[in-house]
Formats: C-alpha cells, sequence, structure tokens
C-alpha cells in the first residue's frame, strides 16, 4: 500500500526529538497514543535506541503504521496495539513514558479528559507524559492561525484546542504534575507532565 503521510509530522519531528532525547534519557519504555501515520515512530525509535517504542492507535490505522515500520523497521519499534480511548483499557505493558501528537484537540473533550486521567492513572512513580500540539494560554491562541484552526476543527466536529489551564484543572486531583512548556515550530507547544 502507499504509506499515509503527514507533512505536519515531517516539520516537527526533529525539534520533538532532540527534546526527548534529553527528557526521556532514563526512560525504558515508551507508549505512543495516537502513532497517526507512524512517521514520528519509525524516525525517533533509531534515534532513542535504549527506549523501547510502542505504537498504538485505533486499528484503522494500523495498516498505514505497519507500511512505515515495514520500510524503516528498528529492534526497539513495536507494532501498533489497539487503542481507542474511551473504548479500550489501558494497554498491557510496564510504561514508564507516553508521547502523544496532534491528538488532543482532534478529540471530543470528555475523550481528551479520559486521555490525561488514563495517563495519570497508569504512568508509576516518576514517569513522563510528553504532550505535543496547539494549546491556548490563559484562554487565548497564541497565533490567528491557530484561531482558524480550531474554527476548521470544530466545524469537522472535533472537540477544538484545549487551554493548558484546563487540563492543569482536569488534574488537580491525580499525582500527574505539570512540568514545563516548550515552544514548538508552527505555534504547538510540548507539555510536560510527571508522575509525582
Amino acid at each position: 500500500m502507499d504509506k499515509p503521510f503527514s507533512q505536519a509530522c515531517e516539520n516537527n519531528k526533529g525539534p520533538i526529538l532532540e527534546f526527548l532525547k534529553v527528557r526521556l534519557s532514563s526512560h525504558r519504555h515508551l507508549l505512543e497514543i495516537g502513532s497517526g501515520t507512524g512517521q514520528h515512530a519509525v524516525f525517533m525509535a533509531p534515534q532513542l535506541p535504549d527506549l523501547i517504542w510502542q505504537c498504538s492507535d485505533m486499528p484503522g490505522n494500523h495498516q498505514g503504521i505497519n507500511a512505515w515500520i515495514e520500510e524503516y523497521p528498528a529492534t526497539n519499534l513495536k507494532r501498533p496495539l489497539s487503542f481507542t480511548i474511551g473504548q479500550d483499557p489501558w494497554p498491557a505493558g510496564d510504561f514508564d513514558a507516553v508521547f502523544t501528537a496532534n491528538t488532543t484537540h482532534i478529540m471530543q473533550v470528555e475523550e481528551a479528559r479520559l486521555m490525561l486521567q488514563m495517563v495519570a492513572d497508569n504512568l508509576p512513580l516518576g514517569g513522563v507524559f510528553c504532550q505535543y500540539g496547539p494549546f491556548n494560554i490563559d484562554g487565548q491562541y497564541t497565533s490567528d492561525s491557530n484561531q482558524v484552526f480550531d474554527q476548521h476543527l470544530k466545524a469537522q466536529g472535533c472537540g477544538g484546542i484545549r487551554d493548558i489551564q484546563e487540563l492543569k484543572d482536569w488534574l488537580e486531583e491525580t499525582d500527574l504534575i505539570f512540568m514545563q512548556r516548550v515552544q514548538m515550530p508552527a505555534n504547538n507547544q510540548l507539555l510536560v507532565w510527571q508522575k509525582g
């Protein structure tokens, strides 16, 4: 099959990888929620050789992810597990890191909240969650293009861009603590959360 392709993945994979190399240097088993096309996984896993990279996504995306893995295999890169937020339980595995890119604004609000709750419930003490995408700050869009994008998302039936404070409020009674916000290309952010 023709592999699915995301230009956004090509644009952001380098900056994300450089951050993950530092932030996840002591972690060993990562779950990627919403592997999408599979481009992030095949690019990053070989350059994080001490980390097992476990893909996951809705079953409909598995064929595309597997096509990328077949062309760019890596010993530490695992084929996708079926994981649909709101339908499936947390995947089996001793994951001490979680990564997700460009998923939160696609999900409905209750799904996005459930994803964060599941991460909070299942990461071990010291585990790290890295969440990439567009986010609002203090109720404001970070760019005019993000405002237009949000309107487009909602017209398509997606939940839309979430505010960072909203995410913090959802997690207020959990042990998942907001650690930092890193500015990324194209008005995106990388949010880092840690358990404990």
